[in-house]
């Protein structure tokens, strides 16, 4: 029957962007980030069938777009500096907003962030934005630790003599090195984009002090370990540790997971969405920027993924708890606390990764 459509109707007008009802969309996008139900909602409004392939770590993605030929027409890089260094490099090719209805409603400051690194917001759309912190097991950490130390510090990460006590009950790092580092920098009172050797080296040094005490490096698997009770302490994005506290929730397993922006200041980001400049299908991928920019649409994957969305008309939309959760939308004193992620050159990109595999390794 579905055949029997296509030929009948070979395209579709969905809201602005056409695509062919014969033609797939590849998709690469991060683990445990949009609805259950959002692809197969895609695929029934527009007929276009999508492949959807998923990374945990910038590296991943951005080492496939670098080889050529990846074969994904539509990528959701971190702004920076992942999609900034790219933009540099013209690995993106330029929107055709006349495929795109609601670009009015994306907010305006984060479009003004964007264009920073993107004249004319030529290249990248808002996806999904948040901080980088600490999660945490309330009961396990309160239990090693006292009900008097202070939960939104580095220190629960970085201060050798807490993390020891933590290690037994789990302790994790993101297996990112610009979010580590800086984070690192931020705890021992360094500028954030301080990719100086010394300032690279520093932070190393802190890291590494901590290094025979962290259980792994990861950037999604603190997701599964928090919500079961199997880690205390994890370095994550905001949204996944808020995803851990819900799945410990629905689980009933007595587990209570927290998330802190840590009162030393942390990072902000935003992630993105942008078409490889040889992207087979660019059309289809036009569609699906589109379908996302509807606010009935990106308001359920906010419910989901437990990330706030750059549109402004989904807000009302958003599952009360969540657009109220502090969280997930910040209230104005714990964003002043934010900064935003710096982006090395291609030099401090080098030294940084050595500097990273030397401390994973512990050499």
């Amino acid at each position: 029957m579905k055949k029997l459509f296509q030929t009948l109707l070979p395209s579709l007008l969905l809201t602005g962007a056409t695509a062919s009802a014969a033609q797939e969309l590849h998709i690469y996008n991060w683990s445990d980030y949009i609805a259950e139900d959002t692809i197969e909602n895609f695929e029934k409004a527009t007929g276009i069938d999508v492949v959807y392939d998923v990374y945990d770590a910038n590296e991943v993605m951005e080492a496939k777009l670098l080889a050529g030929r990846s074969g994904y027409d539509l990528i959701f890089p971190t702004a920076r500096p992942f999609a900034e260094r790219h933009i540099k490099a013209d690995l993106y090719q330029p929107l055709d907003k006349s495929q795109l209805e609601g670009l009015d409603n994306l907010d305006p400051v984060i479009m003004k962030s964007l264009a920073s690194i993107d004249a004319d917001n030529a290249h990248l759309v808002p996806y999904m934005w948040g901080s980088s912190g600490i999660g945490y097991n309330v009961e396990k950490v309160r239990e090693v630790l006292g009900d008097d130390m202070p939960k939104d510090t580095w220190r629960l990460l970085f201060d050798p003599e807490i993390v020891a006590k933590l290690a037994s009950c789990g302790v994790t790092l993101m297996d990112d090195p610009t979010e580590v580092l800086v984070a690192a920098n931020i705890y021992r009172g360094a500028n954030a984009d301080d990719f100086s050797k010394a300032g690279i080296a520093g932070a190393s040094e802190t890291v590494a002090a901590v290094r025979p005490h962290i259980r792994y490096f990861h950037s999604s698997q603190y997701i599964n370990d928090l919500a079961n009770g199997d880690i205390c302490v994890a370095h994550g994005y905001s949204g996944d540790v808020l995803q851990a506290r819900d799945r410990a929730a629905e689980a009933g397993n007595g587990v209570e997971i927290a998330y802190a922006v840590p009162s030393e200041g942390a990072l902000v980001w935003t992630d993105v969405m942008a078409i490889p400049a040889d992207a087979p299908n660019p059309g289809p991928a036009h569609a699906f920027i589109n379908y996302l920019l509807k606010p009935d649409v990106i308001a359920p994957i906010t419910d989901y993924v437990a990330y706030a969305n750059a549109n402004r008309a989904a807000t009302e939309l958003v599952d009360e708890e969540i657009r109220n959760d502090p969280g997930i939308y910040p209230p104005a004193n714990t964003q002043a606390k934010l900064q935003e992620t710096p982006t090395p050159s291609e030099r401090e990109i080098r030294a940084l990764n050595r500097s990273w595999t030397r401390v994973k390794t512990g050499q």
